[in-house]
């Protein structure tokens, strides 16, 4: 069931209430973290009440001395990815299961220093390695709109959290769709901004040419806030890029008479469930309504997105999760014969098996011999994926299409078939292998009554436009306003 409602917690109403003196930071805390306590969607993995409480006083303080801000005391939670101080930083893992870091990482730092208040870390897939949040060692994270669903992912416990009120914004990391897909899948908002536009310090690595920090939230216009106080250049981080930072709010209200909006075929061939085809089908009427103009492009390459994908990210995973040996941190196995069998023990015992799968694909592809005939091949499909969206770009300046096949599926349904669960990120993997910007945006509903999202791609460093269509579209529409009930 769904119910429309005002955008009562939303981000911006949140601070509203903040800088006009109607609640508390600390209030607002203690309100979320009893929200937490009572859900049932296992989309948090460490919770720190104290900490949190901590963070709130020090934002009234602030506020107190005159400050303000528009994040100044809204609560906000951190995917399990990015290393957070005093808060366990697991990823999703067995093998860091225990781990508690030393230091934050830039996006939680950056965002601790416009004023936000962490309400703890969300569920994950083991490493980001996944698309439905069942791989996580913490257990499966649940859809709000229904509970036999999963929320996709792996970020599904941000999405989920948002969705289901817990949190107003949340950080995510998409690789190859894992902010965008269980943002549609959970009826919510969701931006992977242009690689090397978010700082990756502090983020534990599953691919580091793919990885890239962004924001989970209601609406075009929260994530623009959250994403606003994210971006730019980390000195600490060598593929950050040095563009100054930018405020992303400036044009959410510019009228887009006129924008030219791709709509590739490939994204509507055989694989589209009828039920995301007409929702996605009707957004784009939507934008037609609102002065937009709609062009069929063409995207030959992706269906060769998933083959590039699946060599490229578990060749770089395999090559990152090699520092999990027992010896540093982490988990170590607590009988072994050496040194060699402490690694085969640690490693087996700590890695769940999707974390497994790819690392044996991955050093498969790295080996000698295979190199050449893989990782290199899969490298230069990337190149024509890149190409491709070049082309189009000279013609229009979005692309627009859906986030995945199908809705949300039940959880275990696909859990043991890998390449099933694979193929749902054929649209979302383009994007990715390209380095580009991308949105989900709340667009209806398909079967069972869950959620269907709206994907918006973007060129380089062209967020600003990405988040103004996605406002228009959102003042136009209410479906970004709809809760499960």
């Amino acid at each position: 069931m769904t119910a429309t409602r005002p955008a009562a917690d939303s981000l911006h109403a949140l601070a509203g209430r903040l800088a006009r003196g109607e609640v508390s930071a600390l209030e607002l805390a203690d309100d979320r973290l009893a929200r937490i306590a009572a859900s049932d969607l296992n989309a948090f993995i460490d919770v720190q009440p104290e900490l949190t409480r901590a963070q709130a006083r020090a934002a009234d303080a602030r506020r107190a001395r005159g400050e303000g801000g528009a994040l100044l005391g809204v609560p906000v939670a951190h995917k399990d990815v990015f290393v957070t101080r005093g808060w366990r930083s697991t990823a999703g893992s067995k093998m860091l299961g225990h781990y508690v870091s030393p230091f934050d990482a830039a996006v939680v730092e950056r965002l601790a220093g416009a004023g936000t208040v962490c309400l703890g870390k969300t569920n994950c897939d083991e490493f980001a390695m996944g698309g439905s949040s069942e791989h996580s060692h913490f257990g499966p994270v649940r859809n709000p709109w229904d509970r036999a669903a999963i929320p996709g992912g792996s970020s599904g416990g941000s999405a989920a959290a948002v969705a289901a009120g817990l949190v107003s914004a949340a950080t995510g990391t998409d690789t190859g769709g894992s902010i965008r897909q269980p943002a549609a899948m959970c009826g919510v908002t969701g931006i992977k901004p242009t690689y090397g536009r978010v700082s990756r310090h502090g983020m534990i690595a599953f691919a580091s040419s793919l990885d890239q920090a962004g924001v989970i939230a209601r609406s075009a216009e929260d994530c623009a806030t959250v994403l606003g106080a994210m971006v730019g250049l980390d000195r600490r981080d060598s593929t950050s890029v040095d563009r100054p930072g930018e405020d992303f709010g400036r044009a959410l209200d510019r009228p887009i008479q006129g924008l030219r909006i791709g709509v590739p075929r490939e994204f509507f061939g055989a694989g589209l469930s009828d039920d995301v085809r007409v929702a996605v089908e009707a957004a784009i009427d939507a934008f037609r309504r609102l002065g937009a103009v709609s062009v069929e492009v063409s995207l030959p390459q992706t269906e060769l997105s998933i083959p590039a994908y699946y060599v490229i990210a578990p060749a770089e995973a395999s090559s990152n999760l090699s520092r999990f040996d027992g010896v540093r941190y982490g988990h170590r196995a607590a009988q072994y014969a050496d040194l060699h069998d402490m690694y085969c023990r640690t490693r087996a015992e700590g890695f769940g098996a999707e974390v497994k799968r790819r690392v044996l694909v991955g050093t498969y592809v790295l080996s000698h011999g295979y190199y050449d005939a893989y990782y290199l091949q899969a490298q230069k499909l990337r190149r024509l994926v890149a190409d491709d969206f070049r082309r189009v770009f000279e013609t229009v300046d979005l692309v627009a299409g859906p986030v995945a096949p199908t809705v949300a599926w039940d959880i275990g349904a696909i859990v043991d078939d890998p390449v099933a669960n694979y193929l749902g990120d054929i649209y979302t993997l383009p994007a990715s292998l390209a380095g580009l910007p991308g949105m989900s945006v709340p667009a209806g509903f398909g079967q069972g009554g869950r959620p269907v999202g709206l994907q918006l791609i973007g060129q380089w460093f062209d967020e600003a436009r990405l988040l103004n269509a996605a406002h228009r579209f959102q003042q136009a529409t209410d479906w970004h306003l709809r809760r499960p009930v």
